[in-house]
């Protein structure tokens, strides 16, 4: 039996997630930098995510969302049942396989960093090759990656795992000035930043 759901993806709202329009859907993810470093910062996000009518609301972490990092087993216990929180995990929903991971190449040594190459690929190397749904806050080298002065900043490593099992859809952010929609390999990616621009949120009609 074919699956079909509406999943919609906002990430890099910074504390003003509030401001946004958030589209009805299956399934709601935020890749990240969405909390914050303090557990007032995750309380207040939880309580505006919970809020949405999505039966499937899944989030990660990003860069500046310390908390989740320092404090794993505090963060896991506010986190409730109607929400799934991912940090190199996965979930099947409906027969659909999502992934999600906060892991960035090391960037102002704040959260989840890893150094490019070896250390950064063993965080990829985890993802399931049958992933359908990839969710990372990092983009992969070369797609929807560029700063404002063009300089590529995402992940080699990643981009190598992505052409090995070539999800069908691979949501993230991280840099802001990037967000967008590019096809590749049978790969749909999409940078869903919000941050400084106010983009709206990415609404994906996926079938499996």
């Amino acid at each position: 039996m074919r699956t079909a759901m509406k999943i919609c993806c906002i990430s890099d709202t910074h504390h003003a997630h509030r401001k946004t329009i958030i589209p009805e859907g299956d399934v709601l993810i935020h890749a990240g930098d969405g909390v914050g470093p303090t557990m007032r910062g995750l309380e207040e996000f939880l309580n505006w995510f919970v809020t949405h009518p999505h039966p499937v609301k899944i989030f990660i972490g990003g860069n500046t969302d310390s908390v989740l990092e320092q404090q794993p087993v505090a963060v896991r216990s506010l986190i409730p049942s109607s929400v799934v929180y991912l940090e190199n995990e996965g979930i099947n929903v409906n027969g659909v396989r999502f992934w999600g991971s906060p892991i960035v190449p090391r960037f102002l040594d704040i959260s989840f960093n890893a150094d490019r190459g070896s250390a950064i690929k063993k965080y990829w190397d985890l993802i399931p090759e049958e992933t359908d749904v990839l969710i990372t806050h990092s983009p992969p080298m070369g797609i929807l990656d560029k700063t404002a002065r063009g300089a590529s900043v995402g992940c080699l490593e990643l981009l190598n795992r992505v052409q090995e099992i070539q999800p069908k859809l691979h949501f993230f952010g991280h840099v802001h000035e990037s967000y967008g929609k590019y096809i590749s390999n049978g790969t749909q990616f999409y940078n869903a930043a919000y941050m400084n621009r106010g983009n709206a949120p990415w609404c994906v009609e996926f079938n499996n």
